[in-house]
Formats: C-alpha cells, structure tokens, sequence
C-alpha cells in the first residue's frame, strides 16, 4: 500500500470551510485516520466529502448507508443467485467464483490506481454493529474474499470520510480509530457567505432581511424541524424566481404571519401551526414576531 504525499485542503470556490473545519480534514489526511463528521442534517457533510475529492483532484467512491446495509456489502457481495440461474442455463461462467463477485466502495476505493476518498455517508442508519464489523478493514486497509481465497490490499490509503447525524451513539472502539469534527451550525456571517457562493450578486437588502427571518424561524422553540442551510438555500431561489420583495420577509409586516413560501422551510405541520402561533401571541402582546 502506497501512502500519498499529504495534500492540503483549504476550502474551494463552491463550499465555504471553517477554519476548524479545514484543520479537521488536513490533521484526518496527516494521521491516515478515517474523519468522522457530526452535525445537523443539511451542514455540508456529505458535499465536504465530495468538494475535497474535487479540490485535491482524487476519485470519490460514495456508500449511502441505509437501515438494511451491512459492512460486508462495502467489502464485496457474492451473488449466489446469478450463478444458480447460469448454471441451470448452461453458462460456462459458472465455473470461475470470480465472475459472481460483486466488488463494494471499499474495494473500489482499495484499488483505486491513485489515492481516492471514500464516503461512507450516514454510518449510524446502519445496525449499531455496523461500525465495528468496519474495524479492521478499516484499520488495515485490507481484507479477504473468502470465495476466491484473494487478499484485497489497498494500494493507495484512501482519505475516509464518515458522516453521522447522531441519530444513534457510535461504538467506542470505533470512535478511537477516528479523527472527530462537529459542524456547528452556521453563524448569521458564515450563512452570508455560504449564501454569496450560491447566489452571487445578490442585493443585500434580500439577504439581511432572509436571514433575519430565517434565523428568526430557527429560534422557535419546540419545532420539531429545524430548517437548514440547504433549506435556505432553496428558499431564497424561490424568492428571487417569484420576485419577493425584501419588505415582505420582515417580522413587523402586519399582513405576514409566516414567511412567504414557507413550505421550503418548515416541513410538517406542527411546525407551521406553532409559527403561527407564536405570531398570533406576539401580536396580542404587542410584540414582532
């Protein structure tokens, strides 16, 4: 296994990188440790994965993890299945194993001709054995296909990333083997930036007023959902295609009781009748909402 030279991660044109965020990922490449990366739903943590592996120029090998998945699938699958049907067939294939081997992501990223990253995106859907059966391929960057008695060396160590929306703890023995970030929520600066890169050009007044209120939906207390960056995003694209003006989005707007096009950011309707409300009560109090 070839170890790469260490490249540098600063950011990119198309995805706005904390400081901490950037020292996170270089200080994962420099150990060879797998980065685990936690936060809400909508922070980026699937799109860091991809934009370092655009930036530094490697291939990137995506495993969406869901509630059915098993380690073994990110290793190869053997389908038993075709080769029964080939047989009764009289396909001369089935004499070779290897024809019903099906490599994973990790064996595609293991023989990868130059260093690639691999996502394993959403780790803790999976069973919460899931990360430990992930423990020494992970740590040896190898494994073996008991079928065809071959050994699966990688020839260059992939740069790892594994995301989790800590919907369940992760196993200790797994977290000491990761190098770990939390991506907090972006503050009103970073979200202005975030949005810059989207949606550049954009008149300030729109900006100011859309954070104003979307922040302002965050801070309700109780909502079941939160709205998040991507959640914003697509809510200032409908704005500008409907042309909303800025005054509407203010908080003070006798006629509004929630954002207009609100259903890009509140995504149930408990949320929305809490909204309204919180409106409805400020108003009687004589408060904005």
């Amino acid at each position: 296994m070839t170890q790469a030279a260490n490249p540098r991660f600063s950011g990119s044109d198309s995805y706005v990188a904390t400081a901490e965020l950037t020292l996170a990922v270089n200080a994962a490449i420099t150990l060879a440790r797998p980065l685990l990366i936690k936060g809400e739903p909508g922070t980026g943590k699937t799109q860091l994965a991809q934009e370092v592996a655009r930036t530094l120029g490697h291939p990137i090998h995506e495993w969406h993890i869901k509630s059915t998945s098993k380690a073994q699938q990110g290793l190869y699958e053997y389908d038993a299945v075709s080769r029964l049907r080939d047989s009764q067939l009289g396909d001369a294939r089935v004499q070779d194993i290897a024809n019903y081997i099906v490599p994973g992501m990790l064996w595609r990223a293991f023989e990868s001709d130059r260093q690639s990253v691999l996502l394993i995106d959403e780790i803790d859907k999976a069973d919460i054995e899931f990360p430990n059966d992930l423990l020494r391929e992970l740590d040896r960057m190898e494994f073996y296909v008991y079928e065809t008695r071959q050994l699966v060396k990688a020839r260059h160590r992939p740069v790892v990333f594994i995301t989790s929306n800590n919907e369940k703890e992760l196993p200790d023995a797994f977290l000491r083997r990761c190098f770990f970030h939390y991506i907090r929520f972006p503050d009103r600066e970073t979200m202005e930036r975030i949005v810059d890169v989207h949606y550049p050009g954009l008149k300030r007044q729109l900006i100011s007023e859309a954070l104003t209120a979307f922040y302002r939906v965050r801070e309700v207390p109780g909502l079941k959902k939160k709205p998040s960056t991507s959640e914003l995003l697509d809510w200032i694209k409908l704005l500008l295609a409907e042309d909303i003006p800025p005054e509407a989005l203010r908080s003070d707007d006798p006629k509004a009781a929630i954002p207009p096009l609100y259903g890009a950011l509140l995504k149930n309707e408990q949320d929305v009748h809490l909204f309204e409300q919180l409106v409805f009560l400020n108003r009687r109090s004589g408060r904005p909402a």
